[in-house]
């Protein structure tokens, strides 16, 4: 399903999923959606591999589990933020260390101190590969950790291969 991007989510310098200057990272980018759901798009790579041309399942689920957690910044709006309790997933296709991929994250259930999300990794012709289930308790950025957003160039960074609408996959 085609969805509207509303606005981009900031990267930075170093997480091992979203850090620009993280060798070994997926440098992923993330987009909030006017379905209110939030998409991360990132390549895969050869050095991301379990098996031979199949991408980790560790990878799969890191994935998964930040673009959850990061779906509540579109609620927050950099306010409050997910720290994972639990989380769960499920392997439906194996996933190749080649071409693009997506993750589609949403919130299904929020309280005062907690909430659930789910999400799917997509295959290129838009068909579930993974599924993922999380619990988060969300916190304030400085109880999180020492978090410096100019130290850690936390920070939108524009691209020109920025869409402004992507698909959602057709859950096959």
């Amino acid at each position: 399903m085609k969805r509207n991007v509303s606005a981009k989510q900031q990267n930075s310098r170093m997480c091992i999923v979203c850090g620009l200057e993280n060798p070994a990272g997926l440098r992923a980018a993330f987009y909030e959606l006017d379905s209110g759901e939030l998409m991360s798009i990132f390549s895969a790579r050869e050095d991301l591999q379990s098996y031979p041309g199949r991408l980790h399942g560790g990878i799969s689920a890191a994935i998964l589990d930040e673009t959850i957690g990061r779906a509540i910044l579109t609620r927050s709006h950099g306010e409050v933020w997910g720290v994972t309790v639990e989380f769960t997933t499920r392997f439906r296709k194996t996933v190749p260390t080649t071409g693009t991929l997506r993750v589609v994250g949403r919130i299904v259930k929020e309280g005062s101190r907690f909430f659930e999300g789910t999400g799917e990794l997509l295959l290129e012709d838009g068909s579930v590969a993974v599924e993922g289930r999380g619990r988060y308790i969300k916190m304030p950025l400085d109880k999180i950790g020492e978090f410096d957003r100019n130290a850690w160039e936390w920070k939108v960074v524009p691209s020109e291969d920025d869409p402004v609408e992507v698909d959602t996959g057709d859950g096959a």
